[in-house]
């Protein structure tokens, strides 16, 4: 048998079948530029007993490869742009950020980075975004064999929790994580990592920092003190969690998300300038990840630096080029960093660039004409202003998606011209969009801050009209049996109107009622409570505080939870 034969050196023959039956059952995806080398990889498979192969060449073959079907394992060349005639294209690394963000590939999914790449930087960039493993080429079907196998047994042992997440029932994931942490010790610290894990995604983050507190007794990882960070600073507290993430950095200079949080924190303690240093750092270190490229430069607008924030920004569009999921949004940046620093030539050159590669959709629309609008702006020219930003408007109407950071920009730039129909507009469009949406206060601010406190109460008013419309549709949830439905509708009215009595004192009576009818529900337990003080500060005497306590009383007695 050959030396690199997989199964010489596997353990027995009975186990060698074994594997050889199981990797039968795996898919896997190549994603190569080169012909020859895909043809090797699949050989190399098939001498694992692997047969269930699908090939893509580049980035965009393999998105589209995995919206059609899913497979338990990629391997994937880093250098994409290897073997083409232009070079050009995403490469692994950029690939895996957007599987990874678009959630195109589930949790559990193995994703092999094969690559010969030198540049220190590059494989720091791979590392940082998880892949399951990377393998140095050259290599052996031995070598390739065993990592296989290796991330098959890991995934096999993780998997029954993946199934509960993704059928929706972390509770029952929290539960089962526990038992297989204590059943499957060479597994538990992934146990421990996945609960905590879940815990955060649940807003439990005081369960995270004891999961995470617990580990470092053990062990000084990176990760859990990474999670302990996060786990604080979620909590609000802040001043705690940077020193924390100082010592992170200091002690593990690769681990890059630990720079991406510190840098955060500064910025929420008022210290952009810090931040920006920060950001800088982690680039210098791994300057291939587009997200924090774009957060350095709307760090360095923000600190006045419009030299760095084009430098970012340039980079991100060049960067984003060949993505899937190019973000129209960062042209704009790109071109108010060239406004801000006087170079109107450079500007115009990246709006045609917007229009010819993103033209199309109401986004694209949107973003090149609040392009134009800071040119004319810059010029002096508001009347053309004006008529671009009516466009903006328009686009945004027509369905044009734009981040909360980027309608907030069009929303000021509509004042500064007394636009303040669209204004406001825009502004309410702000409250809706899932987890990055604006508060309704941080919504009323930017009125306030520009001096407009009268639209900042029209606003108010109209958001309190659409609370109440929003109480009525929660009734007639609740009375057609839809508690759930009724608690998610009156979530949506308190993010409307979030010091409103009436709708805090039907928040909190709602998540009783469906914390009575369907089982202890942590994160909506603590809102109640959070609710409640919040209703006591503003009226002590509300007659219905009272039987709202002793109902949160019961559920606790109920379910056995500690007061």
């Amino acid at each position: 048998m050959p030396e690199n034969s997989p199964s010489s050196q596997t353990g027995t023959p009975a186990t060698a079948q074994l594997n050889s039956q199981m990797n039968a059952q795996l898919s896997v995806l190549i994603v190569d530029p080169n012909p020859g080398i895909r043809a090797n990889l699949q050989n190399m498979l098939n001498q694992s007993g692997i047969t269930r192969i699908e090939s893509a060449m580049n980035a965009g073959t393999a998105i589209k490869a995995l919206g059609r079907k899913s497979f338990d394992i990629i391997l994937c060349e880093y250098d994409l742009g290897s073997g083409t005639t232009s070079g050009e294209g995403q490469d692994g690394q950029q690939l895996l950020e957007d599987l990874r963000h678009h959630r195109i590939i589930p949790p559990w999914a193995i994703f092999i980075m094969l690559t010969a790449e030198g540049t220190y930087g590059k494989v720091v960039s791979a590392a940082e975004l998880t892949p399951t493993d990377y393998i140095l080429k050259p290599f052996t079907v031995q070598v390739l064999h065993e990592r296989i196998q290796k991330a098959v047994a890991r995934r096999a042992a993780l998997l029954p929790v993946y199934q509960l997440l993704a059928q929706a029932r972390p509770r029952e994931a929290i539960e089962a994580a526990i038992e297989s942490g204590r059943t499957r010790p060479a597994y538990a610290l992934d146990f421990a990592r996945l609960r905590a894990e879940l815990h955060a995604s649940l807003k439990e983050h005081e369960l995270a920092e004891a999961v995470y507190r617990d580990v470092l007794t053990t062990k000084p990882l990176g990760w859990a003190r990474l999670g302990l960070a996060r786990a604080v600073a979620a909590q609000g507290r802040t001043d705690e969690a940077i020193p924390v993430l100082e010592h992170l950095v200091a002690d593990n200079p690769r681990l890059m998300a630990a720079y991406d949080l510190l840098a955060r924190c500064q910025q929420e303690r008022g210290d952009a300038a810090l931040a920006k240093k920060t950001l800088e750092d982690a680039v210098a270190i791994s300057p291939y990840v587009v997200r924090r490229l774009r957060r350095l430069g709307e760090v360095a607008l923000e600190t006045g630096d419009a030299d760095g924030a084009e430098k970012s920004f340039r980079q991100v569009v060049t960067r984003s080029r060949y993505s899937e999921f190019r973000n129209p949004e960062d042209h704009v940046n790109l071109v108010r960093a060239l406004v801000v620093k006087g170079d109107p030539a450079g500007a115009s050159t990246v709006i045609r660039d917007l229009e010819r590669s993103l033209r199309g959709t109401p986004a694209a629309d949107a973003c090149k004409a609040i392009s134009v609008a800071l040119l004319h702006d810059a010029a002096g020219n508001g009347a053309a202003a004006v008529k671009e930003l009516k466009l903006a408007v328009d686009a945004v109407r027509a369905g044009g998606v734009l981040s909360p950071n980027m309608r907030v920009g069009l929303a000021q730039s509509c004042l500064t011209h007394r636009m303040d129909d669209e204004a406001s507009e825009v502004m309410l469009g702000t409250l809706n969009g899932g987890d990055d949406a604006l508060s309704a206060q941080q919504a009323l601010n930017v009125f306030v801050r520009a001096g407009r406190p009268d639209l900042a109460d029209g606003m108010g008013k109209q958001l309190r009209a659409q609370a109440q419309i929003l109480l009525g549709v929660a009734d007639e949830k609740r009375n057609m049996g839809d508690v759930r439905g009724a608690v998610q509708t009156l979530l949506e009215a308190l993010h409307m109107a979030p010091n409103n009595l009436q709708v805090m004192i039907a928040v909190v009576g709602g998540v009783l009622r469906q914390i009575m009818e369907m089982g202890w529900d942590h994160p909506l337990a603590a809102l109640s409570e959070e609710q409640l003080e919040h209703i006591r500060a503003i009226d002590p005497a509300h007659p219905r505080l009272a039987a709202l306590d002793a109902e949160l009383a019961a559920a606790k007695r109920k379910y056995g939870i500690s007061t």
